[in-house]
């Protein structure tokens, strides 16, 4: 009986191997899903449906964008999640998708168990603007004023987790400032309030908020990246403003659920490569503002993990919990 029992194993796990390579061989076999849990109009939705558009048209595999944005994305990544997986389930991740991590209570997945990565499409600086009524010219005179006034400044955000939000969690507590929080349902309903006066301050996407600045409705005062913006060379980085080390990089990616063959995730990042090397895909990308990155799944995946700790410590040292 052992013997049989043995020669059973054996023969299970070679079908298995077996029907593994056939469907990795065989991919895709359905049409390609593609979760984006955040509601149509911003970048996100943007690099879902490019990657869709070229899947399709490019001899792929049918793909399609699905919607499903709410409770700050959480909604699509437990879709995503808990999908086959088989490489027909995708889903865009932003910066939420790491903060997240730690900043809600209770999630109902592992961020750093439950997904595989893919690619690192693109990323994107903020820019910290002011309304014009506001004292201040400069992220330093900016710290000198908040300090003056405990609370009594407001900055607005897209909701708790966003990059708006986590920049100026990340601000204040390397200036150890206090600001208060105003969040918002959307850029477009903040940045209405910010220039009506009725907030002060906002870290947004730079291209959101560069128009507005030109037309002198709000002042720029810093970018979060390393390096000045190409899109507003003129306005210094937060970092050589006086805030040493400080830099937030708005990114965006692919992952899909845990467990997908190793090939078929080769498969998906060579395709996701080539479709960043396009120059109708890259003007897309320049003209939101956002650089094309591309490499590996493993340097996404190196990239999650640093940015999972990073919002980690912020999300520690501020307090900034959802239940």
């Amino acid at each position: 009986m052992r013997h049989s029992s043995v020669l059973a194993s054996l023969a299970a796990c070679t079908i298995a191997a077996l029907s593994f390579a056939v469907s990795a061989q065989g991919y895709p076999n359905k049409p390609i899903r593609i979760i984006v849990p955040f509601p149509p109009g911003a970048f996100n939705d943007t690099l879902g449906r490019t990657i869709a558009q070229k899947f399709s048209d490019g001899g792929i595999g049918q793909t399609v964008v699905d919607n499903r944005p709410g409770a700050g994305s959480t909604l699509g990544a437990d879709l995503a999640a808990k999908s086959p997986a088989d490489g027909h389930t995708l889903l865009i991740v932003a910066v939420p998708f790491a903060v997240n991590a730690t900043l809600y209570t209770k999630l109902p997945y592992n961020t750093e168990r439950d997904f595989m990565p893919v690619i690192f499409a693109g990323s994107t600086p903020n820019m910290l603007v002011v309304h014009p009524s506001m004292p201040v010219k400069s992220v330093q005179e900016l710290v000198a004023l908040a300090k003056t006034k405990p609370g009594q400044l407001t900055y607005a955000s897209t909701g708790a987790g966003s990059s708006n939000h986590m920049s100026m969690e990340l601000f204040k507590m390397m200036t150890q400032t206090d600001i208060l929080h105003v969040p918002y349902k959307g850029s477009a309903p903040a940045l209405t309030d910010l220039m009506g006066g009725h907030v002060m301050m906002i870290f947004d996407n730079t291209p959101n908020v560069l128009p507005h600045v030109k037309a002198g409705k709000m002042r720029g005062i810093g970018v979060t990246s390393l390096k000045r913006s190409a899109l507003a060379p003129e306005i210094p980085t937060v970092d050589e403003s006086g805030v040493a080390g400080f830099e937030v990089l708005v990114w965006f990616g692919v992952v899909g659920p845990a467990g997908m063959p190793r090939d078929v995730v080769t498969k998906l990042n060579t395709e996701i490569n080539k479709i960043l090397l396009l120059s109708d895909v890259r003007e897309r990308f320049q003209a939101g503002g956002v650089e094309p990155v591309g490499g590996s799944a493993e340097k996404f995946g190196d990239h999650l993990k640093a940015e999972i700790a990073k919002w980690g410590k912020v999300v520690k040292a501020t307090g900034a919990r959802v239940d």
